[in-house]
């Protein structure tokens, strides 16, 4: 986020409204003092204990209204305000007294934690794994790398017959690890899935293959390009990120899903940890190396920061909606 650069009253009254709080500093150019404070201010907003704090600068005498009705006399001086309304002040050049005070109101400020929504139990979980996708691979590692020879084994079969088909990784999860064996009577991995039913093991697998049996269930796999084009596109908002809204397993993605329901948007989410192929294409498809990731109607919006900063122009919800 950056400093705000207050012009005329309308800005400064919007600027202020905010329930969150914002720092403004009445300067001049003329005055030797303010330049380096506009430095420090400049320093705070990259602060991340300030991250929920708005900044802004505005020249005191050409808002004369605004520097009379807060009795700005003289510069350097900085305003803290939170609904429109004074909350504390600094006059004069003064950066230890600002940071001081900025935390302080800081401090002040009630924390809401968003409720932990409910988590599903593990049948109900397993059921969506394996209907994830039509051909679903639970397996020890991914699809880029197995860690395993029966796994590898059963990549390279799925590939020879160009099939499309998404992985889990059950290394990652021993509860998924766990529970699936007994979900489906299959004490052994990898287990291979068809429309939420399950084939069998690589031995079955193959022999499937030999008969000629397997490839007519498989489908082809599209390419890469036209996978993620199908991907970003399978709702009105995609969300690409680490864990489901659910369960998100970065600190990130879990930021993202707060804020999202906070908005009351319809939206969709896929986990790239189960899936390394689109996880690593997606980055150069959007030419976007981090995650997670918004897309509305099959375009990038951007990831947390770009959300946080369309949350706080009031511009989040239009956007979200592709009314932007």
């Amino acid at each position: 986020m950056a400093v705000i650069n207050i012009t005329e009253k309308s800005e400064f009254e919007n600027t202020v409204s905010s329930n969150d709080l914002v720092v403004v500093h009445f300067y001049a150019d003329w005055a030797a003092q303010c330049g380096p404070m506009n430095e420090v201010l400049e320093e705070l907003v990259k602060q991340e204990e300030f991250e929920n704090v708005k900044f802004a600068k505005c020249p005191a005498e050409d808002l004369p209204e605004v520097s009379l009705k807060y009795d700005v006399s003289s510069v350097p001086t900085f305003l803290l305000l939170r609904n429109g309304k004074l909350v504390d002040r600094v006059d004069g050049a003064n950066a230890a007294e600002l940071t001081k005070k900025i935390s302080v109101q800081i401090s002040k400020i009630p924390i809401v934690i968003p409720p932990k929504p409910p988590k599903e139990d593990l049948n109900t979980r397993l059921h969506k794994l394996i209907n994830a996708d039509p051909v679903m691979l639970f397996m020890k590692g991914t699809a880029v790398q197995p860690r395993c020879g029966f796994s590898k084994s059963m990549i390279a079969l799925l590939d020879s017959l160009e099939a499309q088909y998404k992985t889990f990784d059950i290394l990652n999860d021993e509860e998924i690890r766990q529970g699936l064996k007994t979900y489906s009577n299959w004490p052994t991995y990898p287990q291979l899935y068809i429309n939420g039913e399950l084939i069998g093991g690589l031995d079955i697998v193959k022999e499937m293959h030999a008969n000629g049996e397997l490839e007519a269930l498989l489908p082809k796999k599209q390419s890469l390009e036209a996978r993620l084009k199908s991907l970003t596109h399978q709702s009105e908002c995609m969300v690409f990120m680490k864990g489901n809204r659910n369960e998100p397993r970065c600190g990130f993605s879990r930021q993202l899903m707060a804020i999202l329901a906070e908005t009351g948007i319809k939206f969709d989410t896929f986990d790239i940890l189960t899936d390394e192929e689109v996880r690593q294409g997606l980055k150069t498809f959007s030419n976007w190396p981090t995650y997670p990731q918004v897309y509305v109607k099959g375009e990038l919006i951007g990831g947390l920061d770009i959300i946080k900063e369309l949350k706080e122009s009031g511009e989040l919800l239009n956007t979200l909606k592709g009314q932007s």
